[in-house]
């Protein structure tokens, strides 16, 4: 299959397709840590390129739970429509196969996308002893079947330090999840 990754500078959910071979490619605006195919710019430039499998990461600043409050006392509302518009262009996209990943949204910005997520997972079913909330929206793909249940459940991403890499830190993908993605969805 040809697929696109949108959104990620990791190559973590790209390399765990490719391994399956499949012709995967991740997009961001970063440059990629791993080697690999990567596009460095906006992904709207290749997002109509015939894609059997899109995987979307959009920025969740503005659309999640933990943001919310700044959305008032900062009046940033329209960064609000601008990341709901960019998320709507994978949610909206014609390709049959498509897994939008998000952390919890709050009520505005479900509000805006025009649906909740279709499933819920956590990293500690997937063989990672850490909690985040993992949304997912899909479109012609199943919810992913947890693969490695764990014990010794932490809260690092939530507790990462603030820093010029902590936006980075916090965004990177798990491992687990994406060879659980790559078995079940490739």
């Amino acid at each position: 299959m040809k697929i696109l990754i949108a959104c990620e500078y990791s190559g973590i959910v790209r390399d765990a397709f490719i391994k399956r071979g499949h012709n995967a490619i991740s997009c961001d605006i970063l440059p990629t840590e791993s080697p690999g195919p990567h596009y460095q710019g906006d992904v709207r430039d290749i997002l109509w390129d015939n894609w059997d499998m899109i995987i979307a990461h959009p920025p969740c600043t503005r659309l999640t739970l933990a943001g919310v409050r700044w959305l008032h006392e900062r009046n940033l509302w329209s960064e609000l429509d601008e990341a709901c518009d960019f998320f709507r262009l994978f949610l909206d996209h014609p390709c049959e196969k498509i897994a939008i990943e998000n952390p919890l949204p709050h009520r505005y910005a479900v509000e805006r996308i025009g649906r909740k997520y279709d499933q819920r997972v956590q990293p500690w079913q997937f063989g990672h002893g850490e909690t985040k909330g993992i949304c997912w929206w899909l479109k012609g793909l199943p919810h992913l079947i947890p693969t490695d249940v764990v014990e010794g459940r932490e809260a690092r991403v939530h507790k990462c330090p603030p820093g010029p890499d902590r936006a980075k830190i916090r965004s990177r993908f798990f491992e687990g999840v994406a060879e659980a993605m790559a078995n079940q969805w490739g």
